[in-house]
């Protein structure tokens, strides 16, 4: 029986996709199936074959962001290093933690730890501003030298790729800003904290040394 195709290729205007999996999908169906279906159904269903585990990012490190300037940040560079993810926000009670991440970053990251900054406006709209005024607030308030990110979604319909990945992985959806996950060296997800830990709290710091060696 001879059957006819079905090209669905996908694209996003989203600035954080994983970037190691080729997003085109051939759909083979015989031809009483294709003719009772609408393009609309088609196309849903190419779509529901992209979404399976086959496509599912293992590790941070299959994603490109954007930084705060605006520029492309491979994760990737990241491989070898135990890294701290944070959804920062800059009017949020939680905002005085840019200080001991500052202070965290600087005590590991000669020893391998990555604190990266990922602003977003999920929660009380508390990280309303551009990513240049994030900036600008960040430096001259907290002195933050760690990497920072252009602000995306944590959470919801608008979620960014990489938090998909991150909440899958460790305990669901984030449910306040500075939320931390913990990532190892091979990019996987290791640990969660949530808000209310300190980037000071013992905890953190056990993890990110077992990390570390």
């Amino acid at each position: 029986m001879t059957y006819e195709e079905i090209e669905f290729v996908w694209s996003s205007s989203s600035q954080a996709v994983s970037s190691r999996f080729p997003l085109v999908c051939t759909v083979r169906l015989r031809p009483v199936i294709l003719n009772a279906m609408t393009r609309f159904q088609s196309i849903l269903l190419a779509a529901a074959l992209l979404v399976t585990p086959a496509f599912a990012a293992s590790s941070i490190h299959e994603f490109t962001m954007k930084d705060i300037d605006g520029k492309p940040f491979a994760l990737l560079q990241l491989k070898g290093k135990a890294v701290l993810m944070v959804n920062v926000a800059s009017k949020c009670g939680y905002t005085k933690q840019y200080a001991g991440l500052e202070a965290l970053f600087k005590k590991y990251k000669d020893r391998g730890l990555v604190i990266v900054g990922v602003p977003a406006n999920d929660f009380g709209s508390q990280e309303p501003g551009s990513d240049a005024e994030i900036k600008q607030f960040c430096t001259r308030t907290y002195n933050v030298t760690f990497p920072m990110l252009s602000k995306v979604s944590v959470k919801g319909s608008a979620i960014a790729p990489l938090y998909s990945y991150l909440t899958a992985a460790q305990g669901g959806d984030v449910k306040w800003n500075f939320t931390k996950f913990l990532i190892g060296k091979d990019g996987k997800a290791a640990a969660r904290f949530e808000p209310k830990v300190t980037p000071d709290a013992p905890e953190l710091a056990e993890a990110i040394e077992r990390l570390l060696k």
